[in-house]
């Protein structure tokens, strides 16, 4: 084999290793990949925003600052609340955000980390309704609840109550609006971000709050590191400011845990 044959093989292969190496700078990526499922119908916790069509909210900000710490890329999935744990089981996704209050039930079948957020049930009516005031007046009422909710699992125990379920809270406002339903039993903060926007004409909320909730992320059963990751972030993210910021940022006080 010739010296000048020898230069030119190993010329070739310097160009095609710089060229692998090219590749992988502009098409490749190594960053871990987290797959969040949400339900984009909880504002001010998770929606969709109309301009610029991306999900945004208290948990997007929330779970993306979270896999920022950890070193993932957050990619978000929406779906039906009733589809989340589900989609986690079936290793669709990889955690859920999306105000998902921590039940004993919910225990049994996915991991929750620390709690992130402290809620409780409230009732909208329409602004003009005087005759309810608290759950007991609900006894016998139309109520539109969010499907998979703890808010559908309590409007169901009230007696004689003809509870109907849509998919996400928006389609309740307005079924409420539409004077199909006499109530909406569903999360403070959403309730409160609902009667806001609508500039306290539509609905008002009343009576105090039916309990204390308390939402976590969730993730597989048998994912015990990546909820163990998931909490020390937020551990994190609590001593550096960035949680208080983002929690200002979306309910205009400092958080309650």
């Amino acid at each position: 084999m010739s010296k000048k044959f020898m230069s030119l093989l190993m010329i070739v292969v310097l160009i095609a290793s710089f060229g692998l190496v090219g590749c992988s700078k502009e098409g490749g990526s190594t960053a871990k990949v987290l797959k969040v499922g949400t339900d984009a119908g909880f504002a001010p916790f998770e929606f969709q925003d109309e301009k610029s069509k991306e999900y945004v909210g208290f948990d997007m900000d929330l779970i993306k600052a979270l896999g920022k710490q950890m070193g993932y890329e957050v990619q978000i999935q929406n779906m039906n609340f009733d589809g989340l744990i589900p989609g986690l089981e079936a290793n669709n996704i990889d955690a859920i955000a999306s105000g998902m209050t921590i039940t004993e039930a919910r225990k049994q079948k996915v991991n929750f980390t620390k709690p992130y957020y402290q809620a409780g049930l409230t009732i909208v009516v329409k602004s003009e309704n005087n005759s309810i005031k608290n759950f007991k007046d609900l006894e016998g009422k139309k109520i539109a609840v969010q499907i998979g909710t703890t808010g559908a699992a309590e409007a169901k125990k009230i007696k004689d109550a003809q509870v109907r379920e849509f998919n996400n809270a928006p389609e309740a406002f307005m079924e409420l609006k539409a004077g199909g339903v006499d109530a909406v039993v569903n999360d403070k903060p959403v309730n409160e971000y609902y009667i806001a926007q609508s500039g306290s004409k539509d609905a008002k909320a009343v009576g105090e709050p039916l309990q204390a909730e308390e939402y976590g992320i969730a993730v597989a059963k048998k994912n015990t590191e990546l909820a163990g990751k998931l909490d020390k972030a937020l551990d994190e993210l609590k001593k550096n400011g960035e949680y208080e910021k983002i929690y200002v940022k979306w309910f205009g006080k400092k958080p309650a845990i």
